[in-house]
C-alpha cells in the first residue's frame, strides 16, 4: 500500500462544502499518491491512517488552497503584437486592424515561420510564468497555425509541455479562429477544411475539446454549427468564442451542443444565459482582455449569479488582446472591474475553470480529489484577489509531488 504524506499546520480555504470559502483553520490533508484521502482540522487526524505517514511537512500556518486552473489561454504562438497595441491608443479599433491584415492573421504568419524548438521554447517561458503563480492546469487553444499542419504542430507543442512540465495542459482544437490569407474569400471552404482536419487531429490524441470564433470578424452562427457537429460525431466536447464584441447567439447555439464553457461573453443576452444555464455550461470571465481592450460593455455579472451560472476566470492569454501572465491579476480585475467577490474570483480559478474543462477531480480540497494545491504566504484567501504585482506562492504541489 502507498504511504501516506501528512501536510499540516495550515489555514484552509478547501471550496468544499457549505461554509465560505470552505473556510478551516489549523487544518490538515492526507495525500496518498496523487490524491487527497484526508481533509480536516489537525485535531481529528485519524489514528489508522497517522500510522501509515511517512513524510510530514510542517506548513507554518500558511493558507492552503487547490491548485490554481486557467482554462483560457492560447499558449503557444510565434511573434508578439505591441505594434498593434500602440495603434488602438491612437484610435483604431480590433475590428479595424484585423480586417487590414493584423489582428489574428499578423500572429498566424509568425507562427507558422517559427520552428517547433522556437514554439516550445517561447510556450514553456510562458506556462512557467503561470506555474510560479499556482497554476496547475492549464487550457491551451490552437488557432495560430491555420492549416493542418501548422495547428498539429500546435496541438503537439501544448501536449509536449503537459509531457515536460509538472502541469496538466488541456487542448483545444480553434481551427475556426480567423480565415488565413490562402483562404481569403472562401470562409465556408475554410470551415470544410477545419471540419476535415478534425478526425486525424483526434486519432493522434491532440484534441480535448473544440472551440470557434463566433462573431462578425470570425464565423457565423451557421458555421460555427458545421464546426460543432463535426466535433459531436468524434465524440469531442465544445467550448465557444461567444458574444465578445455582439450578440450572434453563440452562447445559445453552443449550449444546444452541450458546451463546457462560452467565454467572453460581454454582450450575453438573457436568452443565452437561460440556455446556458440549462445545458449546465460554465461561464467563462476574461477580464484581462476586457481591461486590455478598453471595452466599456461588462459581462452580465448579476443575471449570471441570479440564473446560477457558475462563473470561471482565465488569463485569454494571447498576444493581441490579453499579453498578461498572471491569473492572480485576473482575480483582483474580476474584482474590480466585474464587481465580483473575492470568493467567487478563487472559485472561478478553481472549481469553476476545473469544470469548464470538463476535469471534476480537482478545483477543491476534498476527500478523492486529485492532490494539487497550493500554499501561500497569506493569512486569508480574499488576499488573493488584493494583491497585485506580488507573488505570495510559497510553494506548490501537482499530483501529491512539490514542484521544484
Amino acid at each position: 500500500m502507498t504511504a501516506l504524506t501528512l501536510w499540516r499546520n495550515a489555514n484552509l480555504a478547501t471550496l468544499h462544502g457549505s461554509t465560505p470559502w470552505g473556510w478551516m483553520e489549523d487544518g490538515a490533508l492526507l495525500t496518498q499518491g496523487d490524491r487527497i484521502v484526508w481533509v480536516g482540522e489537525a485535531s481529528a487526524l485519524p489514528a489508522t491512517q497517522m500510522k501509515q505517514v511517512e513524510d510530514e511537512y510542517n506548513l507554518g500556518g500558511a493558507l492552503l488552497t487547490p491548485g490554481l486552473v486557467d482554462c483560457h489561454t492560447h499558449l503557444v504562438y510565434g511573434g508578439q503584437r505591441a505594434a498593434e497595441f500602440e495603434q488602438r491608443l491612437q484610435g483604431a479599433s480590433y475590428e479595424a486592424i484585423a480586417r487590414a491584415g493584423g489582428g489574428i492573421r499578423s500572429t498566424v504568419a509568425a507562427t507558422r515561420a517559427a520552428s517547433d524548438e522556437e514554439l516550445l521554447a517561447s510556450a514553456t517561458r510562458r506556462a512557467q510564468s503561470l506555474m510560479a503563480e499556482g497554476v496547475t492546469t492549464v487550457e491551451i487553444k490552437s488557432g495560430y497555425g491555420l492549416s493542418e499542419v501548422d495547428e498539429a504542430r500546435c496541438l503537439r507543442v501544448a501536449r509536449t509541455l503537459g509531457q515536460t512540465l509538472p502541469l496538466t495542459v488541456r487542448t483545444t482544437y480553434l481551427g475556426a479562429h480567423a480565415v488565413p490569407p490562402e483562404f481569403a474569400g472562401r470562409t465556408d471552404d475554410y470551415v470544410d477544411a477545419v471540419c476535415a482536419w478534425m478526425p486525424a487531429l483526434q486519432a493522434e490524441g491532440l484534441v480535448d475539446a473544440v472551440d470557434a470564433f463566433c462573431e462578425n470578424i470570425g464565423f457565423t452562427p451557421a458555421q460555427t454549427r458545421r464546426v460543432f457537429e463535426a466535433a459531436r460525431a468524434l465524440g469531442l466536447p465544445v467550448k465557444l468564442h461567444a458574444e465578445q464584441l455582439s450578440d450572434q447567439g453563440g452562447a445559445a447555439l453552443a449550449a444546444e451542443f452541450g458546451a463546457l464553457s462560452c467565454d467572453h461573453l460581454e454582450h450575453l443576452s438573457e436568452s443565452g444565459i437561460r440556455a446556458m444555464q440549462a445545458a449546465g455550461t460554465v461561464a467563462v470571465l476574461l477580464p484581462g482582455a476586457y481591461y486590455f481592450l478598453r471595452d466599456t460593455q461588462l459581462p452580465p455579472i448579476a443575471a449570471l449569479r441570479a440564473h446560477g451560472v457558475p462563473m470561471a476566470i482565465a488569463t485569454d492569454h494571447n498576444p493581441g488582446t490579453s499579453p498578461g501572465l498572471s491569473l492572480l491579476l485576473m482575480l483582483n480585475m474580476a474584482c474590480t472591474l466585474f464587481r465580483l467577490t473575492p470568493e467567487e474570483a478563487l472559485r472561478g480559478a478553481t472549481v469553476h475553470g476545473a469544470r469548464a474543462l470538463g476535469l471534476h477531480d480537482r478545483g477543491t480540497l476534498a476527500v478523492g480529489q486529485r492532490a494539487d494545491f497550493c500554499v501561500w504566504d497569506l493569512e486569508h484567501p480574499n488576499e488573493l484577489a488584493y494583491w497585485f504585482g506580488h507573488n505570495p506562492c510559497r510553494r506548490t504541489v501537482v499530483g501529491g509531488l512539490e514542484r521544484t
